[in-house]
């Protein structure tokens, strides 16, 4: 079962290249199980016991799931995030270099580990807007072979390069599109010819480059694999899966992944936009409750915030606190932080932990050195729009940011159990000091 889930999971990540495909993906597996698409631009015709969902600008989904009993309800929330670190092709794209070679111009999105997109199999992949008539249609591309490369600097030309070498986006990381027969617009006509238009008709894009490595299981008992993106698709998927299977009548289960989390989720599209809120209070109206009842469920409501973790790496131990680190294939895990970079509190730990224990899924719990400095993720960013207990899980991984990043392979199958847990658990508020999980 461990293998099964996560060659389905490698599957998804290989099929989706960049956030745009990710959500393409996950709207085609919520209108094979039933799902509506519904539109921010239209009127929202709800009921209960309905499955719906919307996107917003291709790259970020919430769907939800509505009870049939909504007397006392709540929504319960998972959240993950649907981009990488990459590198985004600039408008002008082409650069000649001496008449010999055309690289094309990128500019870096997210924190990336630079070393580990040299001398690999890249291609292009994202969305493109195309002019008919007087709409602008927006088709996906992914050109599905070998395209790029980023060239690394022979050891003799940069000797120190093994003692440490800090990269320059617009110097080092170029890739090498052509050679001397490729000529200025040849770019933008492969583009054209890929999505069979016309040059004249491609008005917009956003692009980026991808690993193109095929993503692997590996390993003396076949414990590991490793793909481009685990961080986060590895959650958008589990949360998926568990979405799908799960179901109570007395909540609104809601599937959130947003875009622009590894920029800060600043954007329309992102976990700090109105996005959630914005659907959150329309699903309610729409409903027809009231403002009251909207901010007496957001009081009986909840969320996972699903972003992987940092596992103990074998090199370097000593970089993981002592007690509070982790490992893959032992588990989920809880993330904590003082300063409140995670969500997690006593509160949401504790339903956590009792969600774990009733379905006997293994957790473990991380916190980062005192004296090192940890990342963020997405879940204080979307409370900071839309308040309710929140709990910050991911999946334990090495090589977070990398090109090709690593997990354990029975890790995946443990989140799609807690997600289902998840969703089929109603949470209410008693009284100020107690919560009821059923």
């Amino acid at each position: 079962m461990y293998k099964e889930i996560s060659r389905e999971l490698l599957d998804f990540l290989q099929k989706s290249p960049t956030a745009f495909h990710a959500v393409e993906n996950i709207r085609n597996e919520l209108l094979e199980n039933g799902f509506v698409e519904i539109l921010e631009s239209q009127r929202w015709d709800i009921r209960p016991g309905g499955k719906y969902f919307v996107t917003r600008n291709n790259s970020s989904i919430i769907a939800f799931h509505v009870g049939t009993k909504l007397d006392n309800y709540g929504f319960n929330v998972a959240a993950s995030h649907t981009d990488y670190p990459t590198f985004k092709i600039k408008e002008n794209a082409e650069i000649e270099v001496k008449g010999k070679y055309t690289q094309l111009n990128t500019e870096g999105y997210g924190g990336m580990l630079c070393a580990t997109w040299f001398d690999k199999p890249l291609s292009i992949a994202g969305r493109v807007l195309v002019k008919e008539g007087n709409q602008f249609i927006t088709r996906l591309l992914n050109i599905d072979r070998d395209l790029v490369l980023i060239p690394n600097m022979a050891i003799h030309m940069n000797r120190g390069v093994n003692e440490g070498y800090a990269y320059n986006k617009q110097i080092d990381m170029l890739p090498l599109f052509g050679g001397a027969q490729t000529k200025p617009g040849d770019f933008k006509k492969l583009i054209a010819n890929e999505l069979n238009v016309d040059e004249k008709d491609i008005y917009g894009s956003d692009l980026y480059l991808y690993n193109r490595t095929a993503p692997s299981i590996w390993g003396a008992n076949e414990e590991f694999i490793s793909s481009a993106h685990l961080d986060d698709l590895q959650c958008g998927f589990t949360s998926l899966k568990g979405f799908l299977a799960g179901y109570n009548d007395e909540s609104i289960n809601v599937l959130a992944c947003f875009d622009n989390e590894e920029v800060g989720s600043q954007s329309k599209q992102g976990a700090g936009s109105t996005f959630l809120y914005d659907v959150l209070k329309r699903v309610n109206a729409a409903l027809g409750k009231t403002e009251e009842d909207y901010y007496r469920a957001l009081a009986c409501s909840f969320m996972l915030s699903a972003d992987n973790a940092h596992a103990v790496h074998p090199n370097h131990p000593g970089k993981t606190d002592v007690a509070n680190c982790v490992y893959m294939n032992e588990g989920v895990v809880v993330k904590s932080h003082a300063g409140q970079k995670y969500t997690s509190d006593g509160v949401s730990i504790a339903i956590l932990k009792d969600l774990c224990q009733k379905a006997d899924i293994p957790l473990q719990f991380y916190a980062n050195r005192s004296d090192e400095l940890g990342g963020s993720t997405l879940g204080n960013i979307a409370m900071s729009q839309v308040s309710m207990n929140s709990v910050d899980i991911g999946l334990p991984q090495l090589a977070m940011h990398s090109t090709y990043e690593t997990a354990g392979v029975k890790d995946t199958y443990y989140m799609v159990q807690l997600m289902k847990a998840f969703f089929n658990s109603h949470i209410s508020e008693v009284s100020h000091s107690i919560l009821k999980v059923q």
